[in-house]
Order: C-alpha cells, then sequence, then structure tokens
C-alpha cells in the first residue's frame, strides 16, 4: 500500500510540473502564409498577434478577421496538441483524464 502512495505522489508531482511547463509554455499559429501569426500560452491565452501590413486593406475587413480568426485557431490547436503531449501519459497512468478538459 505504501508503495502505491509514493508512486501516486510521484505521478502528483510530475503532473504539476507538467502543468507549470504547459503554463509557461508559448505557441504560435499561422494563416495566410504567415501573414498573420497568433501566440498563445500553453493553456490557450492569447498572448500576442502581428499582422503583416500587406494583408491590411480598409476596403476588406472580413478577410483580416478571417485570417485574425484561423491564426488564433491554429494556435488553439497547436496549445491543444502540446498539453496532450505533456499531460496524456500522465493523466492516462491515473486511469484516465482526470476529468481534465480536453484529456
Amino acid at each position: 500500500m505504501q508503495a502505491i502512495l509514493a508512486q501516486a505522489q510521484k505521478m502528483q508531482e510530475q503532473l504539476l510540473s507538467a502543468q507549470q511547463e504547459l503554463a509557461d509554455a508559448e505557441v504560435s499559429g499561422t494563416a495566410g502564409g504567415g501573414l498573420v501569426t497568433a501566440t498563445v500560452s500553453g493553456a490557450g491565452e492569447l498572448k500576442a498577434l502581428v499582422i503583416d501590413p500587406k494583408v491590411v486593406d480598409p476596403d476588406d475587413t472580413e478577410t483580416l478577421a478571417d485570417l485574425v480568426v484561423a491564426a488564433v485557431r491554429d494556435a488553439g490547436n497547436n496549445a491543444q496538441r502540446l498539453a496532450e503531449e505533456k499531460m496524456g501519459p500522465l493523466a492516462g497512468g491515473l486511469g484516465g483524464g482526470l476529468g481534465l478538459p480536453g484529456m
């Protein structure tokens, strides 16, 4: 029983470490061949948005809006993949996703 508790404690420490790594990580997503780049934290929080001036057309704001949405979505998907890579093995070792979103 004590070995199981020690293993659970070790897994909890690894889980906390992985969560901290995710909080500190930043991933990017792009749209329009790199005309718009969004950077999000590992938790999916938008941190930065870079828009190439070539894509700014006052007569076509709809295209710019679509590119921004696509870049943010791409960055969010990349953050989700990173979370699955970091957290997947740990959550699986504790009997599943532990009720964590995306696990």
